[in-house]
């Protein structure tokens, strides 16, 4: 039984795929009413036939003839008039030919390199004009009024439609966004039921059917049952494919579908295409039970309808559209107004809470940025906006989203349902997780189906069947909300505009700000070097003399004279070393960057026996973990850990032994370093100073320095390579010193 299952399963995906792939627009035989022959070249030889069942010649007259030679006498205008067609504006109707009892409609249009001809067979008594049609064209024209909805327009179309016609049913059908049609007028008798009302799956019409809709604004299918006839040859014999019909009257069409049509109920169908801007909007379907031939004036007219319907419809879309996009401007200036006049700009949304509401007619809303979260009206808890925002970043973070069926989308929110089924998300900054959200809750409604649209197929014997079915089915729609309109959208849009252009504004302005710091800075720096340059030589005078007065005239000072020389020396030294110190500081943000692959490892261990050297009293126990390569400048990167292993070594002079260790730890795109010692330690309430120029937690009796190292560490650490230093400690514990560096990947 499960192999069973599997295989129609199996059999099912395969046909649905060839139905797909099926050539529709390409089907190599026609409708037996009338003839299609395929021309080529300059004298317009017949390359390819297809000659109808009520036809007075045969394949075999014409083919591989020129048209003039092929076609009777009474037909003898139709090559002059093919040689003076212009075909940019599709099929050509090249007038009506009779001869004794056989009359045809000469059809013309382009297929690629080669001339479509069509002789469409005349029915007798069919008008002879569209003259004849003008009373109901203008019935239908004067009958149309500004303030009609699209219902009552579409309804006294489908009235003068099957007037013309005498179809049995002529619908007015409009698709959504998922290409469901749903049926908004009718004019009928009761041969055939009503259809007013209800909704007909997509899967009815596939995407190329759709296609040709649009291509092609009128399709008549004049009997269900016809049988096709082929042409011959098959493939078109310069190429070896076959010519694409898509303009052709008598263009047969899919089997499934003339199934489809029996299945109705329908023996005869007509469809002219409505479009809006091109694209599909609907269409006017037409059904009869009997089988029924529509003459080429009456189609004529009904195209006409279909145009004028068209324009119509687009119009009142329009100006409903233009309506909304009125009442919605006084809301965006308010908003706009608001914005201007505050700092920073969320303030004035969430103050003008009824505003931010209305804009998009929304229940609820919220505003995602610089790490704030605000929620207005009836919303999701803020964990979950905030989950829903991180979703936006990671997937769409440039896309505005609007859905009216969140939980299609993103199936683990269902249960916010009652907030947030709909979603209009604007991002307002391409750098963080910054978004305005609207929401809309649930609107639990029932659609009436004309037959399940989850049986749209049945298969039997390994073929694909159109559904039979057409009986009313009703389905309660769930977890959807009321669809956002194209006005809300766009007006969501312009105020996503605009808090772009306040966040930009903002930013040029701080950049301003720090162009101008970086400015200032460069200037400091540059004094700061100046001033430290011209100190040395001095300090080193101070100290050198004092030294000499020692030495050569020390015999005659007294003991006190002795004290003060010494304190000189000793301040003149403390002071060159500071100034060493600040013109190391200085030049770190001067020097050139030459980063590199650094062994940490190595360095660590040279350090550690340099300061061994000057160890040779004390009893210090190193724990050095092993150590991943670091990215940056060598001479830097030594600097700082020469500094923070010499902090450790000196603040914890008081222990027996001291313990230093030296590990890290790797955290994704990041490697931190750290030195830990179990010295003197500080106060973490005076953490933010450790870092400072100048700045100690120690006095200077019990521990020397000029207070430089840590504020150089920072530097390097931050400004030049990007990282970051902090630390942790805690009096008389020790203390410990991180410093983080982006991986390599990172930095190139």
């Amino acid at each position: 039984m499960a192999s069973e299952t599997l295989a129609k399963t199996q059999a099912t995906a395969a046909d649905l795929d060839a139905c797909a792939r099926e050539p529709i627009q390409a089907p190599g035989q026609i409708q037996p009413q009338g003839n299609l022959l395929v021309l080529s070249g300059a004298d317009l030889t017949i390359i390819q036939a297809a000659i109808g069942s009520s036809s007075a010649f045969s394949v075999q007259d014409v083919l591989n003839h020129p048209l003039r030679d092929a076609l009777a006498s009474w037909l003898a205008l139709v090559p002059e008039r093919i040689g003076k067609a212009s075909f940019e504006d599709g099929p050509c109707h090249l007038g009506s030919y009779y001869g004794g009892q056989e009359g045809y409609h000469a059809i013309a249009h382009r297929a690629g390199p080669n001339i479509i001809l069509e002789l469409e067979t005349i029915e007798p008594g069919e008008p002879g004009s569209l003259d004849e049609l003008y009373p109901s064209l203008t019935a239908l024209l004067s009958g149309a009024q500004v303030n009609q909805s699209l219902e009552e327009l579409g309804a006294l179309a489908a009235q003068e439609v099957r007037r013309i016609t005498q179809f049995d049913r002529v619908l007015i059908y409009r698709f959504d966004e998922d290409w469901n049609g749903t049926v908004i007028a009718e004019d009928r008798n009761e041969v055939l039921p009503s259809y007013l009302d209800l909704r007909f799956p997509a899967t009815d019409i596939p995407a190329q059917a759709r296609e040709l809709y649009r291509l092609n604004r009128l399709r008549l299918i004049a009997d269900a049952n016809y049988r096709p006839v082929p042409l011959e040859p098959g493939l078109d014999p310069v190429t070896g494919q076959r010519n694409d019909l898509s303009f052709a009257t008598l263009r047969s069409v899919s089997p499934i579908h003339l199934e489809y049509m029996r299945n109705m109920g329908t023996g005869a169908s007509m469809s002219i295409s409505l479009l809006r801007q091109g694209q599909l909007w609907g269409l006017i379907s037409c059904h009869n039970k009997a089988p029924r031939r529509v003459p080429y004036h009456v189609r004529t007219a009904c195209d006409f309808i279909g145009q004028f319907l068209s324009l119509q419809f687009a119009g009142r879309e329009q100006a409903i559209l233009a309506e909304q996009r009125i009442a919605l401007r006084s809301v965006q200036a308010r908003l706009l107004a608001s914005m201007a006049a505050a700092d920073p700009f969320m303030v004035s949304l969430v103050k003008e809470r009824a505003d931010m509401l209305a804009l998009t007619d929304a229940t609820g809303a919220a505003i995602v940025f610089g790490g704030e979260c605000r929620l207005l009206g009836e919303t999701p808890a803020e964990p979950e906006v905030r989950r829903l925002a991180d979703w936006l970043n990671d997937q769409r973070p440039d896309e505005i989203v609007v859905t009216d069926h969140l939980a299609g989308v993103l199936p683990d929110f269902a249960s916010i349902k009652d907030t947030a089924s709909g979603v209009l998300a604007v991002p307002i900054s391409q750098v963080h997780s910054a978004y305005v959200l609207w929401f809309r809750p649930e609107v639990i409604r029932t659609v009436s189906w004309g037959g399940s649209p989850r049986k749209a197929v049945d298969i039997e014997s390994g073929r694909i069947h159109p559904r039979q079915s057409f009986e009313v089915w009703k389905e309660a729609v769930s977890m959807r909300s009321r669809p956002w309109g194209e006005a809300e959208i766009e007006a969501a849009e312009h105020l996503r505009s605009a808090i772009v252009d306040i966040v930009l504004r903002k930013a040029e302005e701080l950049a301003g700000m720090a162009e101008q710091l970086l400015r200032s800075n460069k200037e400091l720096e540059a004094f700061s070097y100046s001033v430290s340059h011209d100190l040395r030589a001095p300090f080193r005078h101070i100290v050198g003399y004092a030294e000499l007065l020692k030495q050569y005239e020390g015999a005659k000072l007294s003991e006190r004279g002795h004290r003060y020389i010494g304190t000189i020396i000793e301040s003149a030294i403390s002071a060159g070393t500071l100034v060493d110190n600040l013109l190391s500081f200085s030049q770190m943000g001067r020097a050139t960057l030459n980063k590199m692959t650094i062994d940490m490892d190595r360095l660590v261990e040279e350090l550690r026996r340099k300061l061994d050297l000057d160890l040779a009293e004390r009893a210090v126990e190193w724990r050095i973990d092993a150590l991943p390569e670091a990215y940056g400048d060598p001479v830097m990167i030594r600097l700082v850990m020469q500094n923070l292993l010499e902090n450790a070594v000196k603040f914890s002079a008081g222990r027996d032994p001291a313990i230093i260790r030296v590990g890290t730890r790797v955290q994704g795109d990041v490697v931190t370093y750290f030195v830990q010692d179990n010295g003197a330690g500080f106060d973490m309430a005076y953490v933010g100073k450790l870092f400072g120029v100048f700045q100690r937690l120690h006095r200077s009796e019990d521990f020397e320095g000029t207070g430089i190292g840590l504020a150089n560490v920072k530097r390097i650490v931050e400004h030049r390579h990007g990282g970051r230093v902090w630390a942790e400690g805690a009096i008389d514990q020790g203390a410990t010193i991180f410093f983080s560096l982006p991986r390599r990947e990172n930095m190139s």
